[in-house]
C-alpha cells in the first residue's frame, strides 16, 4: 500500500499552527492537490454531543460507533485500556491523498514546518536539534538559521514549497517527503 506523503506543522501552544494548517489546506486544494489532516490532541476530547444517539451508544459501552450520512461518515473508537495509536497507525487508516498535514506530533520523524510565535524563546526552537524541520514560519527572521523562512501568514508561499516537495518526491519515487527541503 502506498503511504500518504505527510508534512508536520510543529510548534508550541498558541503559535498559530491551526491557522496555518487551515490556510494551507485552502492553498493546496487551489493548487489541485487532495489534502487530509491529522491533529494530535494532548487532552481528552469528544466529537459527540451528550444526548445524541451515537453518544448514547458509546455510553452504553460500544467500542466503536460509526455515524453515516449522505454528506460524511465517521468512526469513533474508544481506546479503553489500549495505547494511543502511533502516527503510522493513523496514517494507515486514511484514504489515499496527495498530502497529509499533521498538526502536532512535533517529535515524529516526518518532514516539518516549524511555526514560531513572536514570543518563542530561542531555547524552545525545534530546528537546531531536529533535522526534519525544513522550513520556518515566523514573523521575524531567525538569525543564524539557514532554513527557508516565510511569514506565518504567508500560506500561499509555504503551500508552493510543499507542492514542489510533493512533485519532487513523486519524480524520485519516494513514498514520503524528505526533510532535506
Amino acid at each position: 500500500m502506498k503511504r500518504n506523503k505527510c508534512i508536520g506543522i510543529a510548534g508550541w501552544k498558541n503559535s498559530g499552527k491551526t491557522s496555518l494548517v487551515s490556510n494551507l489546506i485552502a492553498e493546496l486544494i487551489a493548487d489541485g492537490l487532495s489534502v487530509s489532516t491529522i491533529k494530535h490532541a494532548h487532552h481528552n476530547f469528544d466529537l459527540d454531543q451528550p444526548g445524541t444517539d451515537t453518544f448514547k451508544h458509546r455510553e452504553a459501552g460500544a467500542g466503536e460507533v460509526a455515524i453515516v450520512s449522505s454528506r460524511r461518515w465517521a468512526i469513533q473508537h474508544e481506546l479503553a485500556n489500549e495505547q494511543e495509536p502511533s502516527l503510522d497507525d493513523v496514517l494507515e487508516k486514511l484514504s489515499p491523498c496527495d498530502v497529509v498535514l499533521v498538526e502536532g506530533y512535533k517529535r515524529e520523524n516526518i518532514p516539518k514546518i516549524e511555526i514560531l510565535a513572536p514570543d518563542t524563546k530561542e531555547k524552545d526552537y525545534l530546528w537546531p536539534n531536529d533535522s526534519t524541520v525544513f522550513l520556518l514560519a515566523c514573523d521575524n527572521e531567525v538569525e543564524g538559521c539557514d532554513l527557508a523562512q516565510f511569514n506565518r501568514s504567508d500560506a500561499k508561499a509555504i503551500a508552493q514549497v510543499i507542492s514542489k516537495q510533493i512533485l519532487k518526491s513523486e519524480e524520485h519515487g519516494s513514498e514520503i517527503l524528505k526533510a532535506s527541503g
